[in-house]
């Protein structure tokens, strides 16, 4: 199967694309470090809360930049989990017992951050009866109640548990995400234990549920997908009135995973996401640094599609 190609040519790939396994990244993946005390001021708050970030489990390259602009993406139920995916740096193993008062701790990081909208994820946990649900809607009730802030999840597939999932619901979250991650072909290979079916049904589930809340899903690029079972995944998302669709360039947190198969540089991505629009969504963000939280709170669709562009160095 040949790699994603550029829209503008859907039978051959790009010629200037890089040889990703050389370790060097196209000039399109350089950014220039933030100067300041504010990425400090983050970093030490979270270390005196003892928060966990998926920026920095996940080795997110936008780190430093929302470091420095006071966000952070908080990582609840511990920083071990059950499952293991092939593109994850998050390590896998028995995690620790939850955390009463992790929901309080995130709630003050939420409030002295000045944070106004407020994005948790976690960990999977396949090793509690409700994948850690109750703990999730406990953290988003804290936050609301400490900064009345606007809460976006992004919350495993909870194993396609219907009473995991509403209880999340019922914390009313004004954004739920879960992200699709990549192409059916490549579950295996990427998200181990996961399933296509079961995700694209919690994001199915959330809308039946909660038409109001805004659902969002996400998938990586550069990992060997094609253009055809990208728009698949993509139209499998309208087909369930998905809201929301980030498209970034997947990086290899070390060399034991998944290997690049391609950059894909920041035209291309503006012709994806071009495209996506046409479908329906009502916010498609997309481009080489682009994930799921990245600039969240830009993303939440309001009147109508906004664009958020990539920062220029």
């Amino acid at each position: 199967m040949q790699s994603l190609p550029l829209i503008s040519s859907p039978s051959e790939p790009s010629d200037n694309t890089p040889e990703p396994r050389t370790g060097r990244l196209p000039a399109w993946m350089k950014r220039t470090l933030p100067r300041g005390n504010e990425n400090f001021f983050t970093h030490e708050l979270l270390r005196e809360l003892k928060l966990e970030t998926v920026c920095e489990n996940a080795r997110c390259p936008n780190r430093p930049e929302c470091y420095a602009r006071r966000t952070a993406t908080f990582m609840i139920l511990g920083n071990v989990c059950t499952r293991p995916c092939g593109f994850c740096s998050v390590p896998r193993g028995t995690p620790d017992m939850l955390e009463d008062d992790e929901p309080q701790r995130v709630a003050e990081a939420a409030f002295r951050l000045g944070l106004k909208h407020v994005v948790i994820t976690s960990v999977t946990r396949d090793d509690l009866p409700d994948g850690g649900a109750d703990h999730f809607y406990r953290c988003v009730v804290a936050v609301r109640e400490r900064t009345g802030a606007a809460v976006e999840v992004l919350t495993p597939d909870f194993l396609g548990d219907p009473a995991a999932i509403d209880r999340v619901i019922e914390s009313a979250p004004e954004v739920y995400n879960h992200n699709m991650e990549t192409v059916p072909r490549l579950y295996r290979k990427v998200r181990g234990r996961a399933d296509y079916r079961r995700s694209l049904d919690l994001l199915k589930r959330v809308k039946e549920k909660a038409p109001q809340m805004v659902t969002k899903s996400g998938l990586m690029l550069g990992i060997g997908e094609t253009i055809d079972e990208l728009f698949d995944v993509i139209a499998d998302l309208r087909e369930i009135d998905c809201d929301v669709l980030t498209l970034g360039q997947y990086l290899a947190p070390t060399l034991k995973h998944i290997p690049v198969a391609r950059f894909l540089p920041p035209e291309e991505f503006d012709a994806l996401a071009a495209r996506a629009r046409t479908m329906g969504f009502k916010q498609v963000v997309a481009g080489p640094f682009v994930r799921s939280s990245y600039h969240a709170d830009e993303m939440v669709p309001t009147h109508g599609a906004m664009t958020i562009a990539e920062p220029q160095e």
